[in-house]
């Protein structure tokens, strides 16, 4: 097992760490998200194995390096510049702009959705109680339409989305 350590976990440490480097600039520059942003988050957390291995293996010389201020700095600049990204904004929304235009249409009216959808308040009414969905006032909001009838957000977008029935 040691000779296995030994001969791979830093080489994979390095392959793993170019693909997450070429993978994250990639995101940071919106190009090729859907290529990129799974492949960056899996093989990301697979990098966690050959680093594991790779300190495991280099158990003595990470305790030198911990006895020294270089260490301490680098891991408190790192953490005080990671911690800002951790912190909610207060801009209301998370995740990518698409999911924020969903969250907000979800909380506007039946009514007022229904001409986006290409219908009318009656209209989408039907179309909605025909998917199981109860609603009382087309004045409330979808998101209120999906609670009040023990379903979720999710299983009403799909319903909205859904061709209609013939």
């Amino acid at each position: 097992m040691n000779a296995v350590l030994s001969r791979y976990a830093t080489p994979f440490i390095s392959g793993l760490f170019l693909v997450s480097l070429v993978s994250g600039v990639a995101l940071f520059f919106h190009v090729g998200q859907s290529s990129f942003h799974e492949m960056h988050e899996i093989l990301s957390m697979v990098l966690i194995a050959p680093f594991v291995l790779h300190v495991w293996k280099n158990w003595r010389s990470v305790l030198t390096y911990l006895k020294r201020a270089p260490m301490w700095i680098g891991l408190a600049v790192s953490l005080a510049v990671a911690v800002p990204f951790a912190i909610p904004s207060g801009e209301g929304r998370s995740g990518p702009p698409q999911f924020a235009l969903a969250m907000k249409v979800m909380q506007g009216s039946v009514s007022d959705v229904a001409p986006i959808l290409g219908t009318d308040g009656v209209g989408l009414t039907a179309k909605l109680a025909a998917a199981g969905f109860t609603v009382t006032d087309p004045t409330e909001s979808l998101t209120a339409v999906a609670e009040g009838s023990g379903q979720s957000v999710e299983a009403l977008a799909a319903a909205l989305v859904a061709p209609p029935a013939q």
